[in-house]
């Protein structure tokens, strides 16, 4: 058994990258442990299931990604500017990963809950959680770009729900066709659906 400080950190690290290049179908709990360089009765020390481990390791990847989203959605930063960073940010992560991995992987959370949402309902109400957190930054960048008379989006709930079927849909035609160039489009498509006029963008 690797030591108690890291091998949990290791089984949750190897899971995330098994499912995201993989799928959760296919990731046994002896490929994990594999990966971990852990053995099955360490696995079983720290989880119940593979399922749990997936539940902790998408909790523990929110906890990252939660400190880079404060900083793009900073409100010191202008609303669109916040918008479209995040969306550059999008487009240079599936650049480096295609690099690393050999092919666009598009978003974890949308791969995999399409899986397993009808399988097993701790993942999917999990990855409901995270998404709608995600769902906040973009709704408040959206209500302040209203506010400041940037844009006409009074129901911001309601765009930020359309921004985020656009941007996941697009990054799911980007994993399915491997084409990464695909995700270039995402600052200008939510900007049109924002509104915004090409003279208004933030240059990138």
């Amino acid at each position: 058994m690797g030591r108690v400080s890291d091998a949990k950190e290791k089984l949750m690290e190897a899971v995330s990258e098994l499912i995201w290049t993989g799928s959760y179908g296919s990731t046994t709990i002896d490929d994990i442990c594999e990966r971990a360089g852990v053995k099955k009765g360490s696995f079983y020390y720290f989880f119940k299931s593979k399922a749990d481990l997936a539940v902790a390791a998408l909790d523990e990847c929110y906890k990252e990604k939660r400190v880079e989203m404060d900083a793009l959605f900073s409100p010191t930063v202008p609303p669109l500017e916040r918008i479209q960073n995040w969306l550059e940010g999008c487009y240079q992560d599936q650049c480096e990963m295609k690099k690393e991995c050999g092919c666009v992987l598009g978003c974890p959370l949308f791969t995999l809950g399409a899986e397993v949402s009808t399988q097993d309902q701790s993942l999917r109400a999990k990855i409901q959680e995270i998404l709608e957190h995600y769902g906040k930054y973009i709704e408040s960048a959206i209500r302040d770009a209203h506010a400041a008379g940037l844009i006409d989006a009074p129901d911001a709930a309601l765009k930020a729900r359309v921004i985020r079927a656009y941007s996941e849909g697009l990054l799911t035609q980007a994993r399915i066709q491997n084409d990464v160039e695909l995700l270039r489009e995402l600052p200008k498509g939510v900007l049109s659906i924002l509104g915004v006029k090409q003279s208004q963008a933030v240059p990138a």
